[in-house]
């Protein structure tokens, strides 16, 4: 056993054994060293924790929300004096640079928190139409599965705006990167929120993630992770009709227009596609480009991803970590081996240590749009460059996808506009837009149901209610 094994449960408001003595093993993937233990929670585990969740929800849900809005600032309070342990843990058991696991891993969920408590303590006020008072009221009991790549991010998400929405929680994060949920659950200790309003049981996704899914107790799920595991959560909860949100997959485009400021363009977009390793759903894994600046774009973006050091997370010069898992570096390496396009960066020959789960960044040119390179998400360091030779083009070749999550386009402002709205997309960002954490989150087609973030996330937790008068 190691100082970061976290051997119980959290259910009902207190640190509790498991069912089954069987624990999962945490991996640091830059060494592929065993870092911790966790429980590896059963179907029995995940009904005492819905059952607790069903017990908490009538007092929750009948607070005003202004008091649960108190409880979420006392949360981020307590969360946010463990900012330097978040990234740390995440930097451990995702691989994460320490860098961006300080401003993304840990300033992001820090910032959504605080977005809620503060819509939470100043509610809107009740729509009125005709002789109807409209309410909007707490779905119920919420099953919250998370994925591994954000792993604080996607739970606060999740089980903040569920809680300001009246929701109680039940919380399954990845088995590959539990321990940070951890600490979210240490401040919520700290914090007083209410015995059975948020509960943790870790565990394996066919296990414990299937438990929630399927649990009769369970009156919504929210899911983030891959499009086939969102497919069977769907068929889990159809049964009772509970509601589905889903967060799933994405191969998202950025279309550099002939006019646009194309060293900018692919320079942040190479950056883009290789946050966190690539393994982000939003990566703009396709880049686009007019080919009147083809063979600008290729050499720039090969130039480009030759800056980025791969290496320990912790030390300050690297810029890429490794893939979270042996399995999942296995699986980019194999898009690699069978790709036909034009290598020119990085592939299975260029450089990595020998330890740990590292992929180079990889850069493949005059890639076919129907490929499997194209057309998969890889969810690794790979980027897949595409000549287009005008706007229609472009916009055929972006919507030529099962996905639709998010996407890019650079040119003149009016142009770059008309061509964003007609990507089929749930977000667009125009000549560098920044990420809103308060704007709506979601994909079109395979890419999900529903929206995260900001007031359109509190709607997916909530009920919506006519009352005539």
């Amino acid at each position: 056993m190691t100082s970061l094994d976290r051997p119980h449960l959290f259910i009902g408001g207190s640190w509790v054994p498991p069912s089954s003595g069987s624990s999962l093993e945490v991996e640091n993937p830059a060494t592929e060293e065993t870092i911790a233990h966790v429980p590896a929670g059963t179907a029995e585990d995940v009904d005492r924790a819905v059952s607790a969740a069903r017990a908490a929800f009538d007092g929750w849900a009948g607070l005003p929300m202004a008091a649960r809005g108190e409880v979420l600032d006392r949360l981020h309070t307590a969360l946010a004096a463990r900012a330097g342990d978040i990234a740390e843990t995440v930097g451990l058991e995702l691989g994460t640079p320490l860098k961006v696991a300080k401003m993304v891993q840990a300033g992001l969920p820090l910032t959504v928190l605080r977005g809620y408590a503060d819509a939470a303590v100043r509610p809107t006020p009740e729509e009125t139409i005709g002789n109807s008072l409209i309410v909007h009221e707490a779905v119920g009991v919420v099953g919250a599965i998370t994925p591994w790549n954000y792993p604080l991010h996607q739970v606060v998400a999740k089980v903040a705006a569920a809680m300001a929405a009246g929701c109680t929680v039940v919380l399954k994060p990845s088995e590959l990167t539990p321990l940070v949920a951890y600490l979210l659950f240490d401040a919520a200790e700290e914090a007083g929120v209410p015995a059975g309003v948020l509960n943790l049981v870790t565990g394996t996704g066919a296990e414990v993630g299937a438990a929630i899914a399927g649990h009769p107790g369970v009156d919504m799920v929210s899911f983030t992770g891959s499009t086939a595991t969102g497919k069977a959560i769907t068929r889990a909860a159809a049964d009772r009709i509970a509601k589905v949100a889903l967060e799933l997959g994405g191969k998202s485009a950025n279309i550099v227009l002939e006019d646009a400021d194309v060293v900018k363009a692919v320079k942040v977009g190479v950056g883009n596609a290789f946050l966190n390793s690539g393994q982000t759903c939003t990566a703009w894994t396709r880049m686009l480009v007019h080919r009147s600046h083809y063979d600008e774009a290729v050499a720039l973006a090969a130039k480009t991803a030759a800056g980025y050091t791969v290496g320990d997370p912790f030390d300050e010069g690297t810029r890429l970590g490794p893939l979270v898992s042996g399995a999942q570096r296995d699986r980019v390496r194999g898009f690699i081996s069978r790709a036909s396009a034009r290598l020119v960066a990085g592939g299975l020959e260029a450089p990595v240590p020998s330890r740990g789960h590292f992929v180079a960044p990889t850069v493949f040119a005059d890639v076919d749009p129907a490929s499997e390179l194209a057309q998969e998400e890889i969810f690794g360091p790979v980027l897949s460059i595409i000549p287009f030779g005008d706007d229609d083009e472009a916009v055929t070749i972006a919507n030529n996808s099962r996905y639709g999550l998010a996407g890019g386009v650079w040119g003149s402002p009016d142009r770059a506009l008309a061509v964003a709205r007609r990507m089929r997309t749930g977000a667009v960002d125009v000549n560098g837009g920044a990420f809103n954490p308060f704007a709506p989150f979601g994909g079109y087609k395979q890419s999900g149901v529903g929206r995260e973030l900001g007031v359109y996330g509190l709607a997916e937790f909530q009920q919506t209610k006519a009352i005539q008068r």
